[in-house]
């Protein structure tokens, strides 16, 4: 399901227009994406929960090449699945 398949699926599922659920999901978005570079953490019950964790840095190797490199540090989002969602 891509971003587009989301807006329809809204629309449909809540009565509302394209426009407004294009409107509610960017807003959704935007909301998560500054939560997250805050540092925060978003948990959606019964979905999952979101978070930033910092991975350490590292060596790594060049595939092509075989050769030794140094894989800096960087945070990543991390998604938990809620249990009952897998079910």
């Amino acid at each position: 399901m891509n971003k587009v398949d989301l807006i329809n699926a809204v629309a449909e599922m809540a009565g509302m227009t394209k426009v407004d659920a294009r409107k509610a999901v960017d807003a959704i978005v935007d909301a998560s994406k500054e939560e997250l570079k805050k540092g925060g953490k978003i948990a959606l019950v019964g979905f999952g929960t979101m978070s930033v964790v910092e991975r350490p840095a590292r060596q790594g190797r060049n595939p092509r090449t075989g050769k030794t490199i140094k894989i800096g540090a960087k945070k990543v989002v991390k998604f938990k699945a809620a249990s009952n969602l897998l079910k």
